[in-house]
Formats: C-alpha cells, sequence, structure tokens
C-alpha cells in the first residue's frame, strides 16, 4: 500500500520546518531567495514534504518529523529576541538548555533588549503566525516603573494615544498601582499588537521616562513561577491560555482603571 503525502503551500512548509513565520517565509519568497526543485518559488505554489526539494540561501529545509516545541521564557535585560545579530551576540535563544538548543525556535513576538519578562519562542510557525497577526487579540500584560509619579487624571491620555510621525501609540488599558494622592510611579498597562519600543515611546512623549519594563503575562499566561533566564516547556493547555482574554484588574492591585478591555481589533 502506497502512502499519499498532501501537499502544502510553501511558505506552510517553511513555517512547519522552524525556519521562520509564515509571514516572514512569504517575504523570502517574494525576495527570490527560496527555490523548489531547482527552480525558483512563486507565493502559493504547493510542494510535497519528502519529495519536493526546497532551499533557502541554497541550504536545503528538511520536512519536520519532530512534534513542535513551544517555550516560555523568563528574559532578563539585555538580550535580544533574534536568531542573528551581528551587532548584538546575546540573545535570547542563549538561554536554551543544550537538549533544547539543537531545535530550531524563533520568537512569537519580542520584547526590546532594554525591557525584561515573558517571551514566547516556538518551532510552530503557525503558532507564531497565529500569536503574532493583527487580526487576533492577543492581551500582553506589562509592569512599568517610571522615573516620576504618574498622575491618575493623565491616564485617560494613554489610552487615546499620542500621535508621533504619522502612527498612534497607545495602550488598550492603563492603571496606577498603590498609588499615593492619585498619582504612582508603577503602572499596569495592557496592549495587544504594539509598535517597536511603543509604551516607552509614549511615556518619553508625555514626559515620564520608564525606568523599568516588564511584561508579566500574555493572555492568560502568567510569568509566575519562571525565575528569571529561566524557560519552560509548555503543554497544549498553557498555549491555549494565550489566546485568553484575562481578568482585571490583578488581585490586590489598587488599580485606578481608566477602560476595561474588550475583545476588539487592534492596530
Amino acid at each position: 500500500m502506497t502512502m499519499v503525502t498532501e501537499s502544502i503551500r510553501v511558505q506552510k512548509y517553511l513555517a512547519d520546518a522552524g525556519v521562520c513565520s509564515r509571514r516572514a517565509a512569504e517575504a523570502l519568497i517574494k525576495d527570490g531567495d527560496v527555490s523548489i526543485n531547482g527552480k525558483i518559488a512563486e507565493l502559493g505554489q504547493r510542494v510535497t514534504p519528502g519529495e519536493d526539494d526546497v532551499r533557502v540561501d541554497g541550504q536545503r529545509v528538511k520536512p519536520v518529523r519532530d512534534t513542535h516545541m513551544t517555550v516560555a521564557v523568563h528574559k532578563p535585560r539585555g538580550l535580544i529576541c533574534s536568531n542573528d545579530d551581528p551587532h548584538n551576540p546575546a540573545t535570547i535563544f542563549d538561554l536554551l538548555p543544550p537538549q533544547l538548543a539543537k531545535r530550531r525556535f524563533f520568537c512569537a513576538g519580542r520584547l526590546d533588549k532594554d525591557s525584561e519578562g515573558l517571551v514566547i519562542i516556538t518551532t510552530d510557525g503557525d503558532l507564531a503566525n497565529k500569536l503574532m497577526h493583527p487580526r487576533n487579540v492577543v492581551v500582553k500584560r506589562y509592569q512599568v516603573k517610571l522615573e516620576e509619579p504618574f498622575p491618575a487624571a493623565r491616564l485617560a491620555r494613554l489610552v487615546k494615544g499620542v500621535k508621533m510621525e504619522d502612527e498612534w501609540f497607545k495602550v488598550e488599558r492603563a492603571a496606577l498601582i498603590n498609588p499615593r494622592k492619585d498619582e504612582s510611579a508603577d503602572l499596569d498597562v495592557w496592549m495587544h499588537h504594539g509598535k517597536k519600543r511603543e509604551i516607552r515611546q509614549l511615556f518619553l512623549a508625555l514626559g515620564f521616562p520608564v525606568k523599568k519594563l516588564r511584561r508579566y503575562q500574555i493572555g492568560a499566561l502568567p510569568l509566575k513561577g519562571i525565575p528569571l533566564r529561566a524557560v519552560k516547556l509548555l503543554s497544549t493547555k498553557e498555549i491555549n491560555l494565550l489566546f485568553k482574554v484575562p481578568e482585571a484588574p490583578l488581585p490586590g492591585h489598587q488599580a485606578a482603571v481608566v477602560r476595561k478591555t474588550r475583545p476588539s481589533h487592534a492596530r
């Protein structure tokens, strides 16, 4: 009996093999960096895993045979979320233990070099694409420590946003943590899909430089229980928590809530 292997789109093949996310794979294909059986690949072209010769920059990409792995990482400051950056040799992937380091992981969302907290890395390109795609509401929660106390009266401005160079920078929800006299240097903010260093730029534009930024939750999956610089292999149940909209506010937070988060399309 002959087993027939179903063909799939080449961008999905690359994502399943852990080369990159599906969106990144589409960019590689458009740039002509992907070939199928010796010919330049076209976007949407189908391949049969195990039969077709698929290459990226001349390097053959073998079909995935192992089950996918998704890991939560407690990123410290000083590391970048990148597989390869000649200007920043220290990356989040340096934290992986030897048994995981040989797998091809990539980041499903990032934190800048100066920030710390929860980052998800995975070998599953489809999951990475789902976590990062704007149509999916994936809530990220941050603890922000400022140089100076932030007044409750200006919380609404964080939600309304600030326009900089034709782009709006904002958060979906903002709250003061343990405020005194209606102000606090510690805040709890929510975002869906943020631009690069968006939280830092937003507060700076309002005259409040960020001293420390820590992402402590994605969806309903908390960072709690994962020590700094440690990693945790996630179960299917924990992966599903990433897409759950959490309740607010956190227990123990005496927070001035400006606006409740509701499932709506982000930027």
